[in-house]
């Protein structure tokens, strides 16, 4: 395998939730004839599949009380999408400490480039005071363990700009 397409292959396997491929459409594009930036965030909002499931942010969890907001995003282009193109998006927990977790998601073409990036910090809701606040104990070890599994995937190779404290 060349080195360009085994630096592909390396990235794609950073991020190991896989999302649902997605095909371009024209309904999908803009003026300027490529993917509104509206569509690719929903491409992106694929991620809370994994909230879901693996996180814990489930139907009993939220009937207990308890929810998630987003309390800030980051999203970078470095290649457009044009109608036709497939998408493969995939997603990676970053960072979490006792009232917040970090995802990230990434969009790879066909050929495996990285051609967008999604960061989004979430802070965790008390429903009925609808404010921040901690982690039940067994949740929070969950998202921990599920970082830890993930960082042990290796580094990710361009800037992160969001932040959350590490949990100590």
């Amino acid at each position: 395998m060349g080195g360009l397409a085994a630096h592909n292959l390396l990235m794609k396997e950073l991020f190991p939730y896989v999302g649902t491929t997605v095909i371009v459409t024209e309904e999908m594009c803009d003026f300027n004839g490529h993917m509104n930036v509206n569509h690719i965030k929903s491409v992106f909002e694929q991620g809370w599949e994994y909230g879901m499931k693996d996180f814990g942010f489930n139907e009993a969890y939220f009937e207990a009380g308890f929810s998630s907001f987003t309390l800030e995003d980051n999203y970078r282009f470095t290649k457009e999408f044009l109608v036709g193109d497939k998408i493969f998006p995939r997603f990676r927990l970053f960072n979490v400490n006792e009232k917040l977790f970090h995802m990230i998601g990434a969009l790879f073409d066909k050929e495996g480039n990285l051609s967008a990036m999604y960061e989004t910090v979430e802070g965790h809701i008390d429903m009925s005071l609808r404010k921040i606040t901690p982690m039940k104990k067994s949740f929070l070890t969950n998202l921990f363990d599920i970082k830890q599994t993930h960082d042990a995937l290796g580094q990710i190779p361009y800037e992160i700009r969001l932040k959350i404290r590490d949990l100590n």
